[in-house]
């Protein structure tokens, strides 16, 4: 009986480490613009992202338990020297990230106190450290981040509430918006959001820590990868209604930051204190599983990474830290490195689906024939994503 709680506690840990690394501040800030520019179109986009989010998570962590091993083994294991490639990639667009993870928590902890966005930044980072700086980080990640988010998903419920958004005609556009073809590049850019990068491999590489590997688990990592997929759902979701609400209600939003003027008009002051909780709240489970997921994929390349694990994960915090504190947002970096990013997914998508085929890496596994071709269909969905935004962002810094 014991056995199964600490499972259940691990799967949970998995699932919400996974759905609060994808819901950070630009999590939110993207929701709030769609919403605006779409209104109950963006509805559609939730829905279509979402299931090809799910295929791409149900791919990668059932190759990953499996195989008993890490994003960066199983591509090397598909072509020598390219799971060195892959980690490099994530590390480096986990690190730019970061540093808009920590800017974000500083702006958020400047909503509710009043305080300079800098201290801020340095103060979440510290909550984010003093995690690793526990013998039982893992445990002490799973807790913050299942904590941290089950308060999101509160906060924001109830300010959906306040804002009455229109339910029925959401869900009639979930299936048939208005004008299809403006809610293509929002489907292609939820899906990065959501599964992009580190995110898709942050609860895979968490079960592995913890042991939960193996075909025999495989029912285990699919509830967990279910659940991850489900919190950020319904984080989108609600806070998609909660701006359409104030939207359909003929409220002006401020163009220079949606979600923050939704909220404090939906409940007054009380709404922009908030939404500076939850905008915290996002960026501190951010980092952390941005911080965790990032040297996880260095942790079997160098052995100096994997013995000393816990203290470069606290390094990957302080050097994001003193980047936005003595640069602030670096900008050539963060369009560089988001051009970069863009092709992370189909990348690391197409190497699961290969090695999904290989019994050198999965034995005598049997992989689904459904999600195997589904998968492919989101690779190269997501590569079309990849290409023109990084020519779209390349194009802007050149």
């Amino acid at each position: 009986m014991e056995k199964k709680k600490t499972n259940w506690s691990v799967l949970l840990g998995a699932a919400f480490l996974m759905a609060t690394s994808a819901i950070g501040p630009g999590f939110m800030t993207q929701t709030a613009k769609f919403t605006n520019d779409l209104h109950a179109d963006f509805a559609f986009v939730i829905f279509a992202s979402i299931i090809m989010s799910y295929v791409a998570q149900l791919n990668v962590w059932r190759v990953i338990a499996v195989s008993k091993l890490r994003g960066q083994d199983i591509a090397n294991k598909v072509l020598p020297g390219l799971g060195y490639f892959i980690a490099f990639l994530v590390a480096l667009g986990g690190f730019a990230f970061n540093i808009g993870n920590v800017g974000g928590a500083g702006l958020g902890l400047n909503v509710i106190f009043g305080i300079d966005t800098k201290l801020g930044a340095i103060i979440a980072a510290l909550l984010g450290i003093v995690i690793f700086t526990s013998k039982s980080a893992g445990n002490a990640m799973d807790k913050l981040t299942q904590v941290l988010g089950a308060g999101m998903i509160l906060l924001i419920g109830y300010v959906c509430i306040t804002t009455a958004p229109p339910v029925g005609e959401a869900a009639v556009r979930a299936v048939a918006p208005t004008e299809l073809n403006n809610t293509i590049p929002a489907v292609l850019t939820l899906l990065g959001g959501t599964v992009g990068g580190y995110i898709v491999f942050s609860g895979g590489h968490r079960l592995i820590d913890a042991g939960i590997t193996g075909e025999e688990n495989l029912p285990q990592v699919t509830k967990s990868a279910t659940m991850g997929i489900g919190v950020a759902l319904i984080v989108r979701i609600l806070l998609f209604l909660a701006i359409l609400g104030v939207i359909s209600s003929g409220g002006q939003l401020d163009p220079e930051n949606i979600a923050a003027s939704a909220f404090k008009i939906a409940s007054g002051e009380v709404g922009y204190k908030i939404f500076g909780l939850v905008f915290t709240a996002a960026a501190i489970t951010s980092i952390v599983g941005c911080a965790f997921t990032s040297v996880s994929f260095l942790k079997t390349l160098f052995k100096v990474v994997e013995e000393k694990a816990n203290l470069f994960t606290i390094g990957f915090i302080v050097i994001s830290t003193l980047a936005y504190v003595l640069i602030g947002q670096p900008q050539t970096l963060l369009v560089l490195v988001g051009a970069l990013n863009g092709l992370i997914l189909p990348i690391t998508l197409a190497v699961m689906l290969i090695a999904s085929k290989k019994k050198s890496i999965v034995g005598n596994y049997e992989h689904p024939m459904v999600l195997f071709y589904l998968g492919w269909v989101v690779t190269a969905l997501s590569f079309y994503l990849g290409v023109t935004t990084m020519v779209t962002k390349l194009s802007t810094f050149f």
